[in-house]
């Protein structure tokens, strides 16, 4: 005979799901709303991530220095300035040689072009000089009709550029006070809180403090891995500039997918211009190969060890994020969902019960008989 459907207890169901959902309606209308307010303060909240991660990465140096005995402001000064230095070192590693061959890269994308003229001029395409002069023309009067358009691509361009620097410097300004001062907040903090939270948000931010660390640790060397196998790969080949283009790789891979992107046109253009099409593929495979290892292995594998994610959930972050902010969402995926995974951890090791302990005289339920 059937079971018959209990409707006090389909009711009591529907009721605890209507609770529940009720529930998470309201968590995610204050995620929205913090999101939202989020948003309308990113001016002042991006420099303060740049600033986090700048802290992470330098901290180590500025802790051994107060270890020796430094004073707290001479160290935290001491490493900037070097950060500083190794930025401008960074930037003059690239540029300088890249200057120096300016002239034959040049060259190269000239005699470039005049081969991809005499190959469209050829079978199969046989276009002629006069398709590419009218060609080259209705673009010219393409570009003029647009001139207010590009205008204003300048000057959004240049607006771009203003706000990264104001960006930079007040990030700098925020990393030197966090080396000086880091080690004080969270006492502060503690005083400021009332009652429990006074525990626990300190141990949260230490934790979070160290994962964010982490982090930073693990994109330095996946983007150390990809400097080293593209830059090899790049002096078999035989092009050009491979230690600027090594120190490119390495500082691109801080900023998911555009930076790859960017690292590998590079690279593929100057093996274009200065070796040919041939070594050119060869490259663009190179770049290829080691990004599909470095995003689907070295990656996931690296940072799933340090943060405690599995691999699965760091690919998910990281294409989650891009989707829903683009290059920032990228960057950020990962250490926000580590975060969440702290903050879940924590609150899931305060709302477990304790196990239950056998007082003195109470039997163990016995085992089942094995069948």
């Amino acid at each position: 005979m059937s079971a018959i459907l209990s409707s006090a207890k389909a009711a009591a169901a529907l009721r605890t799901s209507a609770r529940v959902s009720a529930e998470l309606l309201v968590v995610l209308v204050m995620a929205a709303a913090a999101l939202w307010l989020l948003s309308r303060m990113w001016s002042v909240v991006w420099p303060l991530i740049v600033a986090l991660f700048l802290t992470t990465l330098t901290w180590p140096l500025a802790e051994f220095l107060r270890r020796r005995g430094w004073p707290p402001a001479l160290a935290a000064s001491v490493v900037t300035v070097l950060s500083l230095l190794v930025a401008a070192g960074i930037v003059a590693l690239i540029a300088v040689p890249v200057a120096s061959q300016s002239g034959e890269l040049a060259e190269g994308v000239t005699e470039g072009i005049e081969r991809l003229r005499e190959w469209a001029a050829g079978p199969p395409l046989n276009i002629g000089d006069d398709q590419i002069s009218g060609a080259s023309a209705a673009a010219m009067d393409r570009l003029q009709n647009s001139v207010g358009s590009a205008v204003s691509t300048v000057v959004t361009g240049v607006s771009t550029i203003f706000n990264g620097l104001i960006t930079a410097v007040l990030a700098l300004f925020l990393m030197f006070f966090f080396l000086k001062d880091g080690p004080r907040f969270l006492p502060w903090l503690t005083r400021q809180l009332p009652g429990r939270l006074a525990t626990d948000i300190p141990v949260v931010a230490t934790r979070g403090w160290q994962t964010l660390g982490s982090f930073v640790r693990s994109q330095a060397f996946v983007g150390l891995l990809d400097a080293v196998f593209i830059g090899l790969g790049l002096w078999i080949v035989g092009v050009p500039l491979v230690l600027p283009l090594a120190v490119l790789t390495f500082v691109s891979a801080f900023v998911p997918i555009v930076g790859a992107l960017f690292a590998g046109l590079v690279a593929v253009l100057i093996a274009l211009v200065s070796n040919g099409p041939t070594d050119a593929l060869i490259v663009l495979a190179i770049i290829v190969a080691v990004q599909q290892l470095e995003g689907n292995v070295f990656q996931p594998m690296i940072q799933s060890r340090s943060l405690g994610l599995h691999a699965a959930v760091v690919l998910l972050a990281v294409t989650l994020g891009s989707s829903l902010a683009g290059v920032v969402g990228a960057l950020l995926a990962v250490p926000v969902a580590a975060l969440i995974a702290v903050v879940w951890n924590y609150l899931r090791d305060q709302l477990s019960e304790p196990p239950h302990e056998p007082e003195a005289g109470e039997r163990l339920p016995a085992a089942p008989a094995p069948s």
